[in-house]
């Protein structure tokens, strides 16, 4: 992955590091707590938008789906994904390519939060 120049953040650093992948000792441990984590923190179903495009998804930017859960934990050992439904149809897509709609209410500011901290994640450039 590439790393992008953002400014660090060091209360998601820490959350990041004592919350998420705290005892992990190996890239499939890192995979497994993130998707644990997501699993646990993003309340579905929930509108998204589409934040950007992804050579491996038919999703365009600004275009809005409903996110419906976490995709399975095999599916997710070098990436995270979630279902979605868009067009009829249901996949699942890399979860820094879409971003909660609505974010008011604590069950949609933890998922706004835990999303937020994927997308921080795979922004530093860090990998499993």
């Amino acid at each position: 992955m590439k790393k992008i120049n953002i400014n660090e953040d060091p209360v998601r650093e820490e959350r990041i590091t004592m919350e998420i992948v705290v005892d992990a000792y190996d890239e499939g441990e890192r995979a497994m707590g993130w998707h644990s984590y997501l699993d646990d923190k993003i309340t579905f179903p929930f509108e998204a938008r589409v934040v950007k495009s992804s050579s491996i998804s038919p999703l365009k930017k600004d275009e809005i789906v409903m996110a419906l859960g976490m995709a399975d934990s095999d599916d997710c050992e070098h990436d995270m994904f979630v279902e979605i439904k868009w067009n009829g149809h249901e996949f699942a897509v890399p979860l820094e390519q879409i971003y909660p709609i609505g974010t008011e209410g604590d069950f949609a500011q933890n998922t706004a939060e835990a999303i937020e901290d994927w997308h921080y994640w795979v922004d530093k450039g860090y990998c499993f």
